[in-house]
Formats: structure tokens, C-alpha cells, sequence
């Protein structure tokens, strides 16, 4: 990912010197295990500890000439090995036993930072939603103004997301975080399954239960659909600031440092810029996604059309995962709220918000359900077309609006807020 949608500790992950430190770890582990079985010397496992992480601008160098990145790397290391040594180095194992169980352990530490992100958003979510519990606003259906809720109400809603998409990671950490080392086609022939044991146990990896020589691609596509879901579910947070922001609505407004400029032609512009990227790069996780269900299907055992895929779709889709999570917490943490603008739209329609609750006490007062509707609809259209006051067409219809405010439609509200709550406490 370009690093505009990238943040250090995350990107860190990815870079190509990470990777080759993460593979000289599972080689040492390896031949840590070879040595307890007795079939490589112990002092030839203590060179490798002491030989430097190849320089990747090396591999690059060798690969040049090799077209090979595990021969490459393997080659890079073993510069560091005295000879009688490097020859114990990768032995029994094929390339992607490094590749993939590498790659779990990157997979898992890299689920673990946007993990993090996440809570965190939740965490602000829950604060603001509670913050704002009992500030009204009007809900909308289809765009159009609806009943009064309240901006707590929203946010809540958003929060709940939040918490489900950790479930969906949690869920997909435990599937990615997994390695093999069984050799060719994966039967173990040339290995024992002790070392498979011993290296996993060691990077904190479960085991592919029945490899093929790589670990099974269901995994990674299990971890791209938890991640765009994720973004999913930030893109419809981001959406619906965008719609809040407009210049007829502004109940809420992003954040501006004394440097912003939102146009480069129109001075007077505040653009939504935080919540437009946020959106868009919802649609980059979902592409991700999808690509990454495509390498599920590998030809038998294994072929390698996947692999220049995933050295895309994997990264891109943490970091940018990533990227987003965060930057929709400081969104969310220093979004302005503007109250009055939001009891102003309530009354916006003179009234009309109150339709269902002047139906429901007419129904309860004993009118049969089409007529009570029927008036109320026709009150409620002569309001429209005439600006006249709702309590006034209701008049004409002989119905009494009476005193209704937006409490009315908040008195069970309390269940919502009990719930939570709940999802507070798990921040404690």
C-alpha cells in the first residue's frame, strides 16, 4: 500500500527486511528442533543465530540471478554461515514451509494492530454515543425526515457494529494463524512432524491439519472478508457524517486545523474530505476480498498463481484496514455536534413528525385504523402543500394534536441505553 494509507507500526510489518528477520527466525527454530532430534549439531545451529539477517537489497541483488526469492534469501543468509554449517540450514523443509508459516505469524501480529484500531473506535463510539445520549435528532427514512431519535442513538448503532467485526476477527485471527512444515506436497517424508510442532508452538501458530505443502488459502480469504466487513461497517459511519455535514443539514462537522483548505477555487468550503476517503477505501477492502476468495482453488497440491495476489491483497488489505480504523476514531473522537441545528430539523416540517404518535392515540381512543389513517394522512398533506402548522390540519380533520415533543418517542429508549452499557463495561 502507498504509504498515504499506511501507518509505520503496520507498515513496518510488511516491508521486506520484516519479512526476511521473520524468516531467519523460523529457520533457527527449525534447526533448534532438528538439533533436539539429533539430526543437525548444535553448534552448527548456534552459527546460525549469530549470522546477521540478510539485507533485502541483497536477496533483490541475488535474485536477480536466481529468480528465486526463498533460493535467494537462503543463499543471502548462508553468506553469514561458515560452510559446514549452511548446508544444515532449510533441511527437510521446502520453500513454502518458510514462506507460510511466516506468513501466519505476520498475518496474526498484523490482525492483533487492526484488532487494536478497532477497540479502539469502539471505545470513542461508545463515549460519544453516551456523551450524546439524550440529544434529540430526527431520524430519517429514505432521506426523508421520520420520527425523533436521538445522536446517541446513532452512534450506537455504529458502536454494535464495531463490536460484531471484532467477533468476525477474533474469529479470522484463530484461521490465518496457523503454519506447516511438512516438506514436499506435505507428507512429512523428509521431516518430522516434531519440528512442525516445535516452530509453531514457538511463533504462537496453530498447525494446518492436513497440508499440501502451503496452508489452506480459505484462511486468508476468511481474514480479507473480516477486514472488509469491517470497512464496511466504517464506511456506513463515514456515509452517514457525510450526509450530516451538508450545507442544509450540518448537525455535525469535521474537525478543521487552522491550515485546512477545503477548495482550491471557493475559499468558503468545508469539505467532508475524512469521510469521503473513509469511504472510498471501503471499496479497495471489498476488491481485496473478493481476489482473495479467488485463491481459495489451487491447482492439486499446490501452484503459485495466488502467491503474486497475496503480495498485494495481504498487505494492502491490513494497512489500509488499519489505516481506516484509525483515522475513523479521530473522526469520530473530534466530530463538532451542533444540537440546536438538530432540534431546529425536528420542527422543520411544522409538526409532522408527530403523525404516527397522533395515529397510535387514535387508535387507542377506539377509531377504526382506516379512518383514523386516512385523516391524519389528509391533515399531514394539507400541511405540506399549504405551510400550515400540523396542529392546525389536524384541527380541520377535528383532531386534537395536543402538547407532543420529542420525548414521546423515547420512552423505552432506556433498554437501548442498558445495552450499551454493556458494551462499555468490556472497555473496563
Amino acid at each position: 500500500m502507498i504509504p498515504r494509507y499506511t501507518l509505520p507500526e503496520m507498515g513496518t510489518l510488511w516491508a521486506d527486511q520484516s519479512r526476511y528477520e521473520t524468516w531467519v527466525r523460523v529457520e533457527i527454530l527449525a534447526s533448534e528442533a532438528q538439533a533436539k532430534l539429533g539430526l543437525v549439531p548444535e553448534d552448527a545451529v548456534e552459527d546460525m543465530r549469530r549470522a546477521k539477517v540478510p539485507d533485502a537489497a541483497r536477496v533483490a541483488e541475488i535474485e536477480k540471478e536466481r529468480d528465486h526469492e526463498v533460493l535467494s534469501f537462503l543463499a543471502a543468509y548462508c553468506e553469514g554461515i561458515p560452510d559446514a554449517s549452511a548446508r544444515w540450514v532449510h533441511l527437510g523443509m521446502t520453500s513454502y514451509d518458510l514462506v507460510d508459516t511466516s506468513l501466519g505469524h505476520t498475518l496474526a501480529r498484523a490482525t492483533d494492530l487492526l484488532t487494536a484500531a478497532a477497540r479502539r473506535l469502539r471505545r470513542v463510539l461508545t463515549e460519544r454515543a453516551a456523551e450524546h445520549w439524550d440529544t434529540p435528532i430526527i431520524g430519517r427514512t429514505h432521506g426523508v425526515h421520520a420520527e425523533p431519535t436521538t445522536f446517541g442513538h446513532k452512534l450506537a448503532g455504529f458502536a454494535f457494529a464495531v463490536d460484531r467485526s471484532l467477533t468476525r476477527l477474533a474469529a479470522a485471527r484463530e484461521a490465518v494463524a496457523v503454519g506447516t512444515i511438512s516438506g514436499s506436497v506435505g507428507t512429512y517424508a523428509l521431516i518430522d512432524p516434531y519440528v512442525e510442532g516445535y516452530v509453531c508452538e514457538a511463533l504462537g501458530l496453530g498447525v494446518e491439519p492436513s497440508p499440501s505443502q502451503v496452508v489452506a488459502r480459505d484462511r486468508h480469504a476468511q481474514l480479507l472478508q473480516a477486514v472488509a466487513a469491517l470497512g464496511a461497517c466504517v464506511e456506513h459511519l463515514a456515509l452517514e457524517l457525510r450526509l450530516l455535514q451538508r450545507t442544509e443539514v450540518r448537525e455535525v462537522e469535521e474537525r478543521r486545523t487552522s491550515a485546512y483548505q477545503g477548495s482550491s477555487a471557493m475559499p468558503h468550503k468545508r469539505n467532508p474530505t475524512t469521510s469521503e476517503r473513509l469511504n472510498g477505501l471501503a471499496r479497495l477492502l471489498r476488491g481485496y476480498a473478493n481476489s482473495a476468495v479467488e485463491n481459495i482453488a489451487l491447482w492439486h497440491e499446490r501452484d503459485l498463481a495466488h502467491q503474486s495476489v497475496e503480495r498485494v491483497i495481504l498487505p494492502d488489505s491490513l494497512c489500509v484496514g488499519h489505516f481506516q480504523a484509525t483515522r475513523a476514531t479521530e473522526l469520530v473522537e473530534n466530530l463538532a455536534v451542533f444540537p440546536d441545528r438538530m432540534a431546529e430539523h425536528i420542527d422543520q416540517t411544522d409538526g409532522l413528525v408527530y403523525s404516527s404518535a397522533v395515529l397510535a392515540d387514535l387508535l387507542q381512543g377506539g377509531m377504526e385504523r382506516e379512518k383514523a389513517y386516512r385523516a391524519v394522512q389528509s391533515a399531514a398533506n394539507n400541511t405540506i402543500a399549504s405551510g400550515e402548522h400540523f396542529s392546525s390540519t389536524l384541527a380541520k380533520e377535528g383532531i386534537d394534536l395536543g402538547t407532543l415533543t420529542p420525548d414521546r418517542f423515547l420512552r423505552n429508549h432506556g433498554v437501548i441505553r442498558n445495552r450499551l452499557e454493556q458494551l462499555r463495561e468490556l472497555e473496563d
